[in-house]
């Protein structure tokens, strides 16, 4: 067990858009450019991470340009377009292999014509729409009918075997098109009601947890104002230390709603980068240490140098959403613990807390965007537990992992996620 100090260089930080009088000739030009490598690479570029391009993104002809949405939609299909008649080439050449090894070895031919309805099978499975299904079936007629029935190497189309096998294709081509594009559409169908109703969850959470931080500035400020002359300084202060916490607490909250802004998306590919370990771990610490002085962390990470692939400002979220939640909600805690584990080729990363532990009815849909409390804070505390651990699962899923919560047999809580670790060649 080992606890880090090194001094941490902190991220850029978003500033004030849109600070130019006048846009100049070759600031467009840049913000041209900067939208079409966006756009031509289909996701974040590196530079996307320097405050340039970050002040770029306020304009709304970067943001919503149509011409360069339109070139990367069809940049997307286009590589959904070559990846199937890909697969539906593999698949054709592989059909047409092994019935000539068949044929070679076995000199039968009762094999044929299923090797290859299987082949349209899969064709019409894998790929989107009806045209590479039906492109198959009457491609595996031609082949059949030409090099595996009699006479060999010519077409003969009166054979009632070739017309049979072209309408079992066909129909099997078809049906598994339908039933796959029927598939994909509920799929998409349930995953946007899934999405609408986390979103819908956020927004109630939202709503509660803004009201109390803007009542009580609202409050505080208006005392200030009216009974300036009449408070004593000792009250003064009082006061504008309780608009700080709560502004300190709204912005937490904004960080943690442009972090689900940065990560919104069914198909959504996070910029991941090799980042050492013990500097993350410092990174969060800092930061912790800044909001929350008075709580100490127990810190269990391996001596050995540890590289993981990740968007280290996000990772770094999730490790604050998760002390700071266990700061707010864990109850009797007395002592925080922020481990790092290597479990085969993963980074295994938990957060534990000896305080009251989770509701066991809450455990199952602590997660999941359904679960609600019962009730607001009676003395006015604040709370964002659905907000943040929201965060937390977008950012962990879009990370290619999951995130878990359960009780300590010695009291408490611990949540844990998983992240692959580096290998030689990343970063390349």
């Amino acid at each position: 067990m080992r606890h880090t100090n090194r001094p941490y260089k902190s991220g850029y930080r978003c500033r004030r858009y849109c600070r130019f009088p006048r846009f100049s000739s070759f600031f467009l030009l840049c913000a041209y450019i900067i939208a079409f490598l966006r756009c031509r690479f289909g996701k974040e570029t590196s530079a996307a991470q320097y405050p340039p391009v970050r002040n770029l993104e306020a304009f709304p002809f970067l943001r919503y340009n149509n011409v360069a949405v339109s070139y990367r939609r069809n940049m997307m299909k286009n590589r959904q377009r070559q990846k199937d008649i890909l697969f539906s080439i593999i698949i054709f050449g592989s059909a047409f292999a092994v019935n000539l090894l068949i044929q070679k070895l076995f000199t039968t031919q009762t094999l044929v014509p299923m090797i290859f309805v299987f082949g349209v099978f899969l064709i019409s499975l894998k790929t989107h729409g009806y045209c590479y299904g039906i492109t198959s079936a009457i491609v595996s007629v031609f082949a059949v009918n030409f090099a595996f029935t009699y006479p060999y190497y010519a077409f003969d189309f009166f054979v009632e075997e070739s017309i049979l096998s072209a309408v079992i294709m066909l129909i099997v081509a078809v049906s598994t098109s339908t039933l796959n594009i029927r598939i994909r559409d509920q799929e998409k169908l349930r995953s946007e009601n899934e999405k609408e109703r986390m979103r819908g969850n956020l927004l109630r959470a939202i709503s509660h947890d803004l009201r109390t931080p803007l009542t009580s500035i609202y409050g505080s400020s208006s005392t200030l104002i009216s009974k300036y002359d009449a408070l004593p300084k000792e009250q003064q202060l009082k006061l504008l230390g309780e608009i700080q916490e709560d502004s300190e607490w709204l912005i937490r909250m904004v960080e943690n709603l442009l972090s689900v802004t940065r990560i919104d998306g069914a198909k959504v590919e996070v910029v991941k980068t090799p980042t050492v370990l013990d500097e993350l771990i410092d990174s969060v610490l800092m930061k912790f240490s800044k909001k929350h002085p008075n709580q100490k962390v127990i810190t269990q990470i391996p001596d050995e140098f540890v590289d993981i692939p990740m968007d280290s400002l996000l990772i770094e979220q999730v490790l604050l959403n998760l002390l700071e939640n266990a700061v707010f909600h864990a109850k009797g805690m007395t002592e925080l613990m922020l481990s790092v584990s290597l479990v085969g080729d993963k980074a295994v990363f938990e957060v534990a807390d000896n305080g009251c532990g989770i509701p066991e009815d809450a455990l199952q849909k602590i997660f999941s965007g359904s679960y609600e409390k019962s009730a607001a804070p009676v003395d006015g505390t604040r709370s964002n537990m659905g907000i943040g651990l929201s965060v937390c699962v977008a950012i962990v899923k879009a990370h290619g992992s999951d995130i878990t919560a359960e009780n300590r047999k010695g009291g408490g809580a611990v949540f844990r996620f998983a992240l692959e670790r580096g290998g030689e060649d990343d970063g390349q």
